[in-house]
């Protein structure tokens, strides 16, 4: 029996997210939380010949109902990027709410796996894990910010230039999950040597800003939602196969807290010169979360001089999310 609760299931990115969870032989149920809509989604999802029960909750009155005995919170939660908006202003808004259901994860569900996507994830992690502090219920091996799509963007564009398969290129990305914060280390995937400066400087600019792009063609419509939700479902659903499933050596690049690992700090601090409390890496899953963090591993002297531009970002907003009030 797993119960996955998706918080924020009416919106853009949860919506089609629902409907790619609903497909998992591993979700007994399936409880989707909003503000609004949500027995409406619960409604047209219930209708799939799938395995999972659905259930819809609104209201903030519905929230411990939504959440209690969930073994997987899913928080996708938020207003979008618009066009002109910074992470920072999108962050005024976003804190609020994902303190507030984290809150609510660590009351009624602090075993649950937290799978953080609303943006910005740099920040709302620690506001997440400073939630989860407080209520006394914090392991770092359970709290995970949601970078799966800079990997999927990076075996997309990448395979587009060496001409490998997307789906099974495996490009790692670590640091965070905004701008300069993203790092893919394309200098480890084999078949990049042969492009030149220019075209790894490009694409990984592309990788970096990608978010940018689909606002763009938008036209203020929207931001990243349908992408989103896929590379969401894949981290959660990879995530779940190991930890119930009994999968082995599944591994997914996600930001964490580095209390989960003490080798890993160590080789972020080796690699960055900073004692970063947060950081995106190759993460492998068990039945606890976390079984192990891989290090950055081998970097070129472009990657060193990325990592370099990532640590004042990254930093400032590690700081904003621990310190958010």
């Amino acid at each position: 029996m797993v119960k996955v609760c998706v918080c924020g299931a009416a919106g853009g990115i949860g919506q089609p997210l629902s409907l790619l969870l609903k497909q998992s032989h591993l979700i007994t149920h399936l409880a989707l939380y909003d503000i609004v809509n949500t027995p409406g989604v619960a409604a047209d999802l219930s209708h799939i010949n799938t395995k999972s029960k659905v259930t819809g909750h609104k209201g903030p009155s519905e929230l411990e109902k939504a959440i209690t005995g969930s073994d997987v919170v899913v928080i996708p939660a938020g207003v979008p990027r618009k066009p002109g908006m910074s992470r920072d202003d999108l962050f005024k808004v976003n804190a609020g709410i994902v303190r507030g259901l984290a809150v609510a994860a660590a009351q009624f569900a602090p075993k649950a796996f937290i799978c953080v996507i609303s943006n910005p994830v740099n920040s709302t992690v620690p506001v997440v894990v400073e939630a989860f502090k407080k209520q006394g219920v914090y392991d770092p091996k359970r709290i995970f910010g949601v970078t799966t799509l800079d990997i999927v963007r990076a075996s997309t564009f990448v395979s587009e230039l060496i001409g490998a398969e997307a789906a099974s290129l495996n490009v790692p990305v670590v640091g965070g999950h905004s701008g300069v914060t993203i790092l893919p280390l394309l200098s480890q995937v084999a078949g990049t040597g042969r492009l030149s400066q220019e075209q790894i400087t490009e694409v990984t600019r592309r990788i970096q800003f990608g978010g940018d792009e689909i606002v763009k063609a938008k036209e203020g419509a929207g931001s990243a939602t349908l992408s989103m939700a896929y590379a969401g479902a894949r981290f959660v659903l990879n995530m779940m196969e190991a930890a119930f499933n009994g999968a082995k050596d599944i591994t997914e690049c996600t930001f964490i807290n580095l209390d989960a690992d003490p080798d890993a700090a160590r080789s972020v601090k080796d690699a960055t010169g900073e004692n970063l409390g947060y950081f995106s890496l190759p993460v492998s899953f068990g039945p606890e979360g976390i079984r192990k963090v891989h290090p950055i591993g081998p970097t070129n002297e472009f990657e060193q001089k990325l990592l370099a531009a990532c640590v004042p970002e990254l930093t400032a907003s590690i700081i904003k999310g621990v310190e958010y009030q």
